[in-house]
């Protein structure tokens, strides 16, 4: 089989693509991180896109996006889908006697690799240590409870804490006290109240708790 013949470009480029994508890891260039960084962008701007939060989290979950970094989730969608195309085509030939048209068999195989890769990556998801998910918006942990995991947050100095998002899943996040004159210590219970950017600010869950409702 001659896979850079016309009906099978779609999957030759699929391959060349994960074989550039894997160069790109390498070198470091791909080296995003988990704090902001390409992989949570993206994963966080499509999930949003996708129109509503019931409908986002059913997708993302047939599909697998967000459960680990978008490079691993896209390198393995561009794998199924080459290697659908090519058994597709290579079907096709034996039984029809000539390959499918090349964005038929595409088609087939994209509606085909979509749930396949949702299928491999949930698992790999659990192996992967997950200090941050970008299955979520950032602004979306605004309102929740966090924890001060490092150092001592003061005014105009953050200190790293964690989060939960609303899938049990943590985030570190740097925080800074909402009110100018307090401090928060390491191993303090905090409520996030907004977000500047990178920095959440916080108050103390104590003292929220203690407050008097109206």
């Amino acid at each position: 089989m001659n896979l850079f013949a016309d009906h099978n470009l779609p999957f030759s480029v699929a391959m060349l693509l994960l074989a550039l994508l894997a160069i790109v890891q390498l070198i470091g260039v791909g080296d995003f991180g988990t704090d902001g960084g390409l992989d949570g962008d993206i994963d966080s701007d499509t999930v949003e896109g996708l129109g509503g939060t019931g409908f986002a989290d059913s997708l993302a979950t047939i599909i697998g996006l967000g459960r680990v970094p978008f490079t691993i989730w896209l390198g393995a969608l561009l794998f199924l889908f080459a290697g659908l195309g090519f058994s597709i085509q290579m079907l096709a030939e034996g039984l029809l006697g000539a390959p499918l048209y090349s964005l038929l068999a595409a088609a087939f195989a994209g509606v085909a690799a979509l749930p396949a890769t949702g299928v491999i990556v949930r698992p790999l998801g659990r192996l992967l240590p997950q200090d941050e998910t970008t299955a979520v918006s950032t602004d979306t942990l605004v309102g929740r409870r966090a924890t001060i995991s490092i150092g001592r947050a003061a005014h105009l100095s953050p200190a790293r804490g964690q989060v939960m998002d609303r899938h049990g899943r943590p985030h570190q996040v740097m925080i800074e006290p909402h009110d100018s004159a307090q401090v928060l210590t390491q191993g303090e219970e905090v409520l996030l109240v907004r977000r500047d950017g990178e920095t959440f600010y916080a108050v103390p869950l104590a003292e929220r708790q203690l407050a008097p409702t109206v």
